[in-house]
């Protein structure tokens, strides 16, 4: 899920209105309980200087003495240095860590993962308007700081196999193209993507690939983004929450929805996920047979997939945690814990990309 200052406005009144439908009979006191994190939310979003200040909010502290502690989605894990960032927090509750500049040498997963022939697989969806826009750049620039010197091989999903660019690949890197039906919506486009993911992990993938991650394609690599990213189960710290108290995240609230939650540990961010291949793989099936379940119940998550993604980590909690360093929104402003930005976010403008798509 991505936003843009114009849009963040109508979309998210928008979302406060629809959530406000409650019954006449509730107390007045009760629905203003429901719709005041919305609205916090709102405020956030559209007064830059209290973006500011949220960056000043102390993250919760890393309590483990030693990484060895720690969940090892590998041997290297163990020489992650948690204490060299006190400034942000380096692992969870249940001892996954989560990715920061500093806390790792980035030469000993390099030669971990080559002695271990890890390859991995990216998935990208380039539909519509999507395509023109952002493909080439999101190619281009992960050609320059993705994964180097493994083996890589791009899943592009669109509309117009005909248009996509010719890019030049480097040493082991690969691009396959498959084409997907166009639909009406953005946020079908959004959620149906899991079953494509799938199918592909199930029919293709699982046979040649050690890992998956999966992209949304309107953003652009700016540095490392690496090895030490390379997990059984990775999810993406949103680089508008990570500093929020929780009351201010946005999951579903509607009981209605397999999405729902009352609760949760982060706010996840849809724009990148991964794992191993059997993992990408339980993660998509799980969203997937939930939007269903949704839509035969004329349900739809208050985020679509990234809504249903959220539920699916709150209760599988992911073995790896990616700082905002791996998908940041320059927009936010300076923030002295974002030391690399590795992916950042491609200006928007969602009036003209997603009519008639």
């Amino acid at each position: 899920m991505y936003w843009s200052d114009d849009n963040i406005n109508m979309n998210l009144v928008y979302s406060v209105c629809k959530r406000a439908k409650l019954s006449h009979k509730m107390k007045h006191g009760v629905r203003c309980l429901f719709i005041l994190p919305f609205l916090l939310f709102v405020i956030y979003f559209t007064v830059p200087s209290l973006r500011f200040f949220i960056g000043l909010v102390p993250m919760d502290k890393c309590t483990l003495e030693s990484a060895k502690i720690l969940y090892l989605d590998n041997s290297v894990d163990a020489t992650l240095n948690l204490q060299s960032r006190g400034d942000v927090q380096t692992c969870t509750t249940w001892k996954a860590p989560i990715i920061w500049e500093g806390m790792f040498e980035e030469y000993l997963y390099d030669e971990a993962h080559k002695r271990k022939r890890s390859s991995v697989a990216v998935t990208v969806f380039a539909v519509g308007k999507y395509l023109e826009a952002y493909l080439e750049t999101f190619l281009n620039s992960s050609e320059q700081h993705f994964m180097l010197g493994l083996p890589v091989t791009y899943y592009v999903f669109t509309d117009k196999p005909e248009k996509v660019p010719h890019i030049l690949l480097g040493p082991k890197r690969s691009l396959k193209i498959l084409k997907v039906d166009r639909h009406s919506r953005w946020q079908d486009i959004s959620m149906m993507r899991m079953k494509s993911i799938s199918d592909i992990i199930e029919t293709e993938i699982r046979h040649n690939f050690t890992y998956v991650f999966c992209f949304d394609v309107d953003q652009t690599f700016a540095g490392r983004f690496g090895s030490e990213a390379l997990g059984d189960s990775v999810a993406l710290l949103h680089a508008y929450y990570y500093r929020l108290p929780k009351h201010m995240y946005t999951y579903d609230r509607n009981p209605l929805s397999k999405a729902y939650m009352d609760t949760g540990d982060f706010y996840y961010h849809a724009a990148v996920f991964g794992g191993t291949w059997k993992t990408v793989k339980t993660i998509t099936d799980a969203c997937y047979e939930s939007i269903m379940a949704d839509k035969e119940n004329n349900v739809e998550a208050l985020w679509h997939d990234e809504s249903h993604l959220n539920k699916y980590f709150w209760m599988n909690k992911p073995s790896r945690l990616l700082s905002p360093e791996y998908c940041w929104d320059e927009s936010i402003g300076h923030r002295t814990d974002i030391r690399v930005k590795r992916l950042l976010w491609a200006p928007k403008d969602y009036k003209n990309l997603r009519i008639n798509h």
